[in-house]
């Protein structure tokens, strides 16, 4: 019997959160990061599964981008969290739900490229937030790893550049890869790569820092979506800038700088 999409989607994030609960459980550390591989290669493989109808041009793989980096940056996080019933019971229902609603939103891209749908524009937003949410998950895995500060700022250049492309994608669904986008996400990584070397020395926490640089993110990234919509006004620019301000400054006054 053939399962239609919102069965497939379902089917999908049941087996997932299911191996990422059985990543949670393994009191083995090595196994733990083989089972975080693994989790990467099957949402890989569920993502074909449900919507292998839409992949049909080249920019098609973006579309595994986010969901991918979803699964691998929540099975960091929560490797990160401490042991306890709540985790174990709360953590594997947000990734179900995130996972539907990324299978959802990534159809609704999958089929925007060939025809114009009514859902897109939500989509998008919904993308949008997803796509900050994993950057979250993803830096504070990162900044855990407490990497020398040029290590560090190559790290993040190399996680963000993908996210980046779909991410700006899903504004423009171009059944090509274009430069001007590919351009400006490498204007964005790079610019969240010197953020995250000037982290390094700034004497913040892992979660103030993992939320900062998302917040930059989320400035960088709207500009750019902004950009490629043709909505790019003075009074748009001026709106991010005074949020990245005013959160830089909150940060500023808020950091014990005797505490070395």
């Amino acid at each position: 019997m053939l399962l239609n999409k919102r069965k497939r989607f379902f089917l999908s994030s049941i087996i997932l959160t299911a191996l990422s609960i059985w990543i949670q459980n393994t009191g083995d550390v090595k196994t733990k990061f083989i089972g975080i591989g693994i989790l990467g290669i099957a949402t890989i493989i569920a993502i074909w599964f449900s919507l292998r109808e839409g992949l049909k041009s080249r920019t098609s793989i973006l579309i595994f981008i986010l969901p991918v980096y979803f699964s691998i940056g929540s099975a960091l996080f929560w490797f990160l969290l401490p042991s306890s019933i709540l985790t174990r019971i709360v953590t594997p229902l947000i990734y179900a739900v995130v996972m539907y609603f990324l299978l959802l939103t990534q159809n609704v891209f999958s089929v925007s490229y060939i025809k114009t749908i009514a859902l897109f524009r939500a989509a998008k937003g919904v993308g949008f937030l997803l796509t900050l949410f994993t950057y979250f998950l993803a830096m504070d895995a990162i900044i855990s790893l407490r990497l020398p500060y040029l290590f560090l700022g190559l790290l993040v250049f190399i996680f963000t550049f993908p996210l980046t492309v779909q991410g700006l994608w899903t504004v423009t669904l171009d059944k090509k890869f274009n430069r001007y986008l590919l351009v400006m996400a490498t204007i964005i990584s790079y610019i969240q790569s010197q953020v995250a070397m000037i982290l390094f020395f700034w004497p913040v926490g892992v979660v103030v820092g993992s939320l900062f640089l998302t917040i930059m993110y989320y400035i960088v990234l709207g500009l750019g979506h902004n950009e490629l919509d043709g909505r790019l006004f003075p009074q748009t620019v001026r709106e991010y800038l005074t949020i990245g301000v005013v959160v830089f400054l909150v940060m500023l006054f808020s950091t014990t700088w005797n505490g070395a």
